[in-house]
Formats: structure tokens, C-alpha cells, sequence
């Protein structure tokens, strides 16, 4: 008899099922049937279905019934990518001032904490400077993917 995993498959799996989500590799926000999980994974059924549970739980998956999983929400990306957005969103230059702190937690419903993460992550690569009493400025502009 093979020795159980110690963290447990069924972890594995709702780990390979939500890149899979999260990389937009989910065609029409429909998991596939259970079945077909059992056979691409090879585990149980009960595997398959302790995985879905798991993201469930998350609230990253629904049960349809009659039609089975399905994606729940567009998976929201990280607070940074979100913030390094507004330059482009606000139509900042270089040198404009950046949104408040307080502009941007009442923006994203998030705390002033995560907020800060976020804003020294973009001073460290060089988007934005503060001055001491005056906010902060747009020290560069991101780019995109296709100009990397």
C-alpha cells in the first residue's frame, strides 16, 4: 500500500486546479466534470471532490447544479498591479501627484496597511518618490508587457 501524502493529494490538486483559475486556463469559467478530474489527476472521487470543497471554501469555485463548477469570480490581481494601473487609469505623467493614501483604500476597499505594502513595493521600482509633508509624485511611467 503506498503511503499517503503527508500534506494530502487532495491539497495538490485544488493547488493545480486554482493556477489553473487563476492563469485564465478555465475555458467558460467551467471546471471540468468530476469524472474527468478523477482521470486526469488519478485519484478517487473523493480526491477530486475534498479539492473542490477546498476552493470552495474559498469562495474561488461554485456548484452548479446540473452543470458543475464553475469559476465563481475573475481572480482580482494583486493589490500592486492594481495600484501601478492607476498611472494609466488617472492619466498620470511624470511628475503629477499620486492618488492619497485614504483616495486609494476608499478605492479598493482595502486597508491603509496593505496600501502602504503596496506603494513602498512601488517606490522600491522606482515609480514613485515621496516627499515628506507633500505626497507622492509619479517618478515613472510602468510598462507593459509587450514593451519588456
Amino acid at each position: 500500500m503506498p503511503e499517503a501524502s503527508p500534506r494530502g493529494t487532495y491539497l495538490f490538486i485544488a493547488d493545480a486546479l486554482r493556477k489553473e483559475i487563476e492563469e485564465g486556463q478555465v475555458k467558460d469559467s467551467t471546471l471540468p466534470s468530476e469524472a474527468a478530474l478523477v482521470q486526469a489527476h488519478d485519484v478517487s472521487r473523493n480526491t477530486i471532490r475534498r479539492a473542490l470543497k477546498t476552493l470552495e471554501s474559498e469562495k474561488l469555485i461554485t456548484s452548479v447544479p446540473g452543470a458543475g463548477w464553475r469559476v465563481s469570480r475573475a481572480p482580482i490581481p494583486p493589490l500592486v498591479e492594481r495600484l501601478i494601473a492607476v498611472i494609466t487609469e488617472d492619466s498620470l505623467a511624470v511628475g503629477d501627484r499620486y492618488p492619497s493614501e485614504a483616495n486609494l483604500c476608499e478605492r479598493f476597499g482595502v486597508s491603509r496597511t496593505a496600501v502602504r505594502h503596496a506603494l513602498a513595493q512601488m517606490e522600491g521600482n522606482g515609480l514613485l518618490a515621496t516627499v515628506h509633508g507633500k505626497g507622492r509624485t509619479v517618478l515613472a511611467l510602468p510598462t507593459t508587457e509587450e514593451e519588456s
